[in-house]
């Protein structure tokens, strides 16, 4: 066999301790994408099974001792309250610590520190925090294709973020450093691009289903209109691809627009204003509407309550 034809060596060996929907689907990427998944541990024998099944790979168990030895990355991808106890737990697997394997964990709200009794006995650890969404309801299958390409948030020493590079590089993702006393201000963020979003579609639901329509349809209906929006902004920024009655000073058209909420759906009525008003926030960082116009906009949502912020 020529050497243009050999099977490329594994760059990672792994231990995956989690037999939740992000283990299966982050091992899942690493073994059809070359890597070696050696081991799933997780705390029920049927998750670890069923986790086994997905991922390929054979090898599963209750027990952190049953981790091999060689493994040289452990994925921890419990619920974030398990990380640090099943840190100290792996830091007392004796078989590892003659070599060992560098550690990361998934939690989007813990930093590496979780990891520092591991780091104690010599083991590179780091942060690595899936982008995405994974919902509880949905099988792994189909959340797979979604995890292709994203970002994974990262913190640690500096041979871990090298780590983290190359592990999102075998997932074919990249990695976004984020400095360890901002983390929860990070998962803030991820919860905005997230639950945010699936709460306010859930609005536009209710709105469609007001209307008389059937709710099942509203996202066909809408989908266009969102996802131009999401390209608009991709191609520019927030502020210039913000378009409708705000950006132009239309405030007959708003007033229009609250009082016929206040009549068919007015338990919308605070998250309209509320989001109003950082519409008008973003139409002045815009620049398209005016001092004054503004003012006349948030005189108007103060008179239907509850008070917007007053912009800096």
């Amino acid at each position: 066999m020529s050497a243009g034809n050999k099977k490329k060596k594994s760059r990672f060996r792994v231990a995956i301790i989690g037999g939740g929907k992000v283990g299966q689907v982050l091992g899942r990427l690493l073994s059809t994408g070359g890597q070696k998944v050696e081991c799933v541990i997780s705390r029920r024998s049927s998750s670890a099974r069923a986790a086994g099944r997905f991922i390929g790979c054979r090898s599963v168990s209750t027990s952190l001792s049953d981790i091999p030895r060689g493994v040289n990355l452990v994925l921890i991808a419990t619920p974030h309250d398990a990380i640090i106890p099943v840190a100290e737990a792996l830091s007392r697997v004796d078989h590892l610590h003659s070599r060992p394997p560098a550690v990361c964990h998934t939690s989007g709200m813990l930093t590496a520190s979780a990891l520092d009794v591991l780091a104690a006995g010599g083991s590179v650890t780091f942060s690595f925090h899936p982008l995405q969404t994974f919902p509880r309801d949905f099988h792994p299958r189909n959340i797979v294709e979604s995890i292709r390409g994203i970002a994974y948030g990262v913190d640690g020493p500096p041979k871990g973020i090298r780590i983290a590079r190359s592990l999102a590089g075998a997932l074919k993702g990249h990695i976004v450093i984020v400095p360890p006393e901002m983390r929860e201000f990070y998962h803030a963020a991820c919860v905005v691009a997230s639950n945010h979003i699936t709460a306010l579609l859930h609005v536009l639901e209710m709105m469609y289903e007001e209307l008389g329509a059937t709710k099942k349809n509203f996202l066909r209906i809408f989908r266009p209109i969102v996802e131009a929006t999401l390209n608009n902004v991709e191609l520019t920024s927030p502020a210039k691809a913000l378009s409708g009655p705000v950006a132009r000073g239309g405030v007959e058209t708003v007033a229009g627009h609250l009082a016929s909420i206040r009549r068919y759906k007015p338990e919308l009525m605070a998250y309209f204003v509320r989001m109003t008003d950082e519409t008008v926030r973003l139409a002045l960082e815009k620049g398209s509407l005016t001092e004054e116009k503004a003012t006349d906009m948030r005189n108007l949502l103060r008179s239907y309550g509850p008070q917007p912020q007053e912009l800096k």
